[in-house]
């Protein structure tokens, strides 16, 4: 084992066997990452920065997924206040080879003001990884990420990161700052959309990231957003779709199976119109209440007068993320936000299998 080999009193079998104790195998990988840097930190010196610098003589050989323990060690073991900056560093070095955004997390709840500060060093950073960090690490909704309710009441500190890194050349950064703005927007809507004003046309690259960042906005139809990149509006009363039809085949259909869904539209004459064509399903909650939910069939410019059809087979199968329940479901046609066309079909209960 790579510890034992820079740390000769690492008990290898007492430490695979805590691991692995019972529980394990009803862990998730969250669980699990913290058992094994729990079970790391009872196994190496006492001193944090002499069971570091162990972590460090190994750590350019430990990289990828497999490693989140490394940043998670340092969350454990790190919080003390004379290690803060050893744990910077450590983070800092760790998340090149893997990642530190859920590690570093817990230390801007304790200190957002002197973390933050660190965040925004880190997205001056010459390594594209640190400068990830220096954004994802602060994503209010980071998913599986340890709740930042200060930063969802106000981002404005988050922001002052993200500006840092809007024309960063690495795609792989660009991604993180569209994904926290985009976090941002749940909350703030129109702070996002103000953003997204005066970041496009600066560049290509933040261009891209406002483009992004604003698909939520996007599906949410929010017409400020739907102008900023060019869709269609409506002109003297006259929709942008001018007539439109949606049919489900089959209409009836039990939990499991699959429809067609058949549409067809056309756009006002005159001027090329950019569209975004969706379907949208009212899907039955358990309380008989709806909820819906969109999924795209088009995104893009079309000339005046255009006919756009096309079909999408829909499969109503219980999912993890959606159960669903026997009744009516409505289906729209919805374009550009507005609904064009609707149809329904009825849902029954699975058939009993034997």
């Amino acid at each position: 084992m790579k510890v034992q080999g820079m740390y000769r009193r690492f008990q290898t079998e007492s430490f695979v066997s805590s691991v692995l104790e019972e529980g394990w195998e009803t862990l998730e990988l969250k669980g699990r990452i913290r058992r094994i840097a729990s079970v790391l930190g009872a196994h190496l010196p006492d001193r944090y920065a002499y069971a570091l610098d162990v972590l460090f003589r190994i750590d350019e050989e430990c990289v990828g997924f497999p490693y989140l323990f490394f940043p998670d060690f340092v969350e454990v073991y790190g919080q003390a206040e004379d290690d803060w900056e050893l744990s910077m560093r450590a983070l800092e070095r760790f998340t090149a080879r893997s990642s530190a955004e859920f590690a570093i997390r817990s230390f801007i709840v304790r200190d957002p003001e002197r973390a933050m500060k660190r965040m925004r060093e880190w997205a001056l950073h010459s390594n594209e990884h640190v400068r990830r960090l220096a954004s994802e690490g602060c994503r209010p909704r980071l998913p599986w990420g340890q709740s930042l309710p200060a930063f969802k009441r106000d981002p404005a500190p988050v922001l002052q990161v993200l500006e840092l890194l809007k024309v960063d050349p690495s795609l792989y950064v660009r991604k993180s700052v569209a994904n926290n703005l985009n976090d941002i927007a749940k909350d703030h809507p129109q702070l996002v959309v103000r953003t997204a004003k005066s970041w496009i046309g600066y560049h290509p690259e933040t261009d891209w990231i406002v483009r992004h960042a604003c698909r939520t906005l996007i599906r949410k139809a929010d017409p400020e957003v739907l102008a900023l990149f060019g869709y269609a509006e409506g002109e003297k009363g006259e929709a942008v779709a001018v007539s439109a039809s949606i049919e489900a085949k089959p209409s009836e259909l039990m939990i499991g199976g699959s429809c067609e869904l058949l549409y067809e539209l056309r756009v006002r004459d005159g001027d090329p119109a950019r569209i975004r064509v969706e379907f949208g399903i009212d899907f039955v909650k358990a309380n008989g209440q709806t909820s819906r939910k969109l999924f795209l069939l088009s995104d893009k410019t079309v000339p005046g007068g255009s006919v756009v059809s096309g079909k999408r087979t829909h499969r109503f199968a219980d999912l993890t993320t959606r159960k669903h329940y026997p009744g009516e479901h409505r289906i729209v046609l919805l374009v550009n936000g507005e609904e064009a066309a609707g149809t329904s079909i009825f849902l029954s209960g699975a058939a009993e299998t034997i």
